[in-house]
Order: structure tokens, then C-alpha cells, then sequence
């Protein structure tokens, strides 16, 4: 990791775990499940509301959370672990396709500034939003970014809705990469931490994967590089092996900053990363 990139991203570095592995087990997070809509349909997603509580991966969440029930959840939330210092919105739909995650961060700007605040996207709507998220003091910003190319993501985005009209294949993944790269340049000139997520799907992106870190070498600060959990329309692919996903992690470490202890998160995880089994539930928060 350069010096100069390094500095940039220095304060989210010391209070972040998500950025930094060291903090697991010393900083807690929470994820407000406020953006339940999305507006693209990938094809390893499954959202699941409710119904499976216990299944520990992106896009789950126990219930929904209205944002006026945010401020009493955070507060009893807080006195139960006092360790959480960060929040994020993170789900299970897209944080900026749902005007739930703005009420929500007027709340958190208002009521919780101590807290260091990020939100996930897929960045399709990122160009438009980027000033408002700077505006709201969020700090960090991670886009999931699987390809670059709209020939190999049309074979994982199956379509996007854009301003009132649904695009299909390559046209709805070129609109969407030409989206991410314009958001995340954004989001980098406002002092916005950008964080890249990207799904390795062996059969699909596992060559194009550098890319990625290419494309974004002066605009993002960190690489998030995870395994496809075999669902949905690609529940007959396989996940990569360990030695695939540090390999291609070593080669997109020339260009990016690789993150290598991501945990996968629920989009309602509280607590510690650390602490997998952590029951939130006991508290009385949001509505079902």
C-alpha cells in the first residue's frame, strides 16, 4: 500500500473494521436494514427477509428497519455494546435505490455524529448521490464492482433499472460500469473512502478480476476480492478454491490494496466482527 494512499484513508484506517482486520475484535459495527429495494438483478443474489434468520451472508436481514425506529435501536443498541463505532447501511437491496437510506442518514447525521458512517452500493447510483453522501458526513463508500467489461457482466447482471426503464445485457452493463467508474471518481474527490467489492466467480471474471484493480487504481483504496456463494441462477457454479482467491489477490495487489478478512456480513450484523454468533435479536427493534 503506497504512502500517499495510505495517509488519505488514515482516519477510517484507525476506527473502521471492515478496512482494517486488526479492529475485529476490538470495533463493533451495525448494519441498518433501511433499503429493502434494488435495482439491479444479479444473478447469485437471493435476498432473503425474515425467513432465514440465521443464514449468515450479504442480503439477509431478520426484518426491515423504518427509520424512525433507528434512533431507539441505536441507543439501546449502544448501551448493550458500547464497542460500536461504526454504522453502515448495507441492504439487503441497493442503499441509494431506496430514499429510506437519506432519511436514515439525516437521522445518524443529527442524532449519532460520533459515529463513523459508510454505506454499501452497487453504483449505479453513485454519480448522482456521491455530493449528497459527502454532505451527510458518510466517510466510506463500498461499490461492488464485478467487472468492467460488458461482455462478462452481462453473464452476472441480468438487468439494471435505470431513470424508469429496465436495460437488458450488454446495454445494462455498460450503462452500469460507465455509472461505477463515474461515482467512484466522485466519491474519491469528495474524501470519500471507496472500498471495491468484487465477486470471484471462476468461470465468469476470474481472469478479469485485475482489471478491476486496474481500472481503479487512483480512485479506490482498497480491494475487496470475496467467493461466489453458489445461489439463484448460479447455484450450479462453484466457489473458488483458497488457492485461487489468493492468487488472484496477489496479482490485483500491484494495482490495489487488498483486503483479505471480510466475513461476508448479514445486512442487520451488530456487534463485533469477531463474534459471529452474536444474537442481536434479544433487543426490541425493528418491525417484521
Amino acid at each position: 500500500m503506497g504512502t500517499k494512499k495510505m495517509s488519505k484513508f488514515a482516519h477510517i484506517l484507525k476506527v473502521h473494521p471492515c478496512y482494517n482486520e486488526k479492529l475485529h475484535d476490538k470495533v463493533g459495527r451495525v448494519h441498518l436494514p433501511v433499503a429493502p429495494r434494488c435495482n439491479i438483478a444479479c444473478k447469485f443474489c437471493r435476498r432473503s427477509i425474515g425467513e432465514e434468520c440465521c443464514e449468515m451472508r450479504p442480503g439477509v436481514a431478520k426484518g426491515i428497519m423504518k427509520p424512525e425506529e433507528v434512533e431507539d435501536y441505536l441507543k439501546e443498541l449502544i448501551k448493550k455494546m458500547p464497542n460500536i463505532k461504526v454504522v453502515g447501511i448495507a441492504g439487503p437491496g441497493d442503499s441509494l435505490f431506496n430514499r429510506e437510506t437519506f432519511e436514515t442518514l439525516e437521522i445518524l447525521y443529527n442524532k449519532f455524529p460520533e459515529l463513523t458512517k459508510c454505506l454499501s452500493t452497487n453504483g449505479l447510483l453513485l454519480p448522482r448521490y456521491a455530493k449528497k453522501l459527502a454532505d451527510l458526513d458518510v466517510k466510506a463508500v463500498t461499490v461492488t464492482v464485478n467487472a468492467i467489461d460488458p461482455k462478462i457482466l452481462k453473464d452476472i447482471v441480468e438487468w439494471i433499472y435505470y431513470d424508469g426503464k429496465v436495460y437488458r445485457g450488454e446495454e445494462g452493463a455498460s450503462i452500469l460500469i460507465e455509472n461505477q467508474i463515474e461515482g467512484i471518481k466522485r466519491a474519491h474527490d469528495l474524501d470519500l473512502v471507496v472500498k471495491i467489492n468484487t465477486v470471484l466467480i471462476p468461470e465468469i471474471n476470474m481472469d478479469h478480476i485485475v482489471d478491476i484493480a486496474k481500472t481503479f487504481k487512483d480512485t479506490a483504496h482498497l480491494q475487496n476480492i470475496i467467493p461466489l456463494i453458489p445461489l439463484y441462477k448460479m447455484k450450479d457454479l462453484r466457489p473458488p478454491s483458497c488457492k485461487e482467491i489468493k492468487e488472484i489477490r496477489e496479482r490485483c495487489e500491484k494495482y490495489l490494496p487488498q483486503f483479505r478478512a471480510c466475513q461476508q456480513c448479514r445486512s442487520d450484523a451488530a456487534g463485533l466482527i469477531s463474534e459471529k454468533g452474536l444474537d442481536i435479536y434479544g433487543l426490541k427493534h425493528f418491525s417484521h
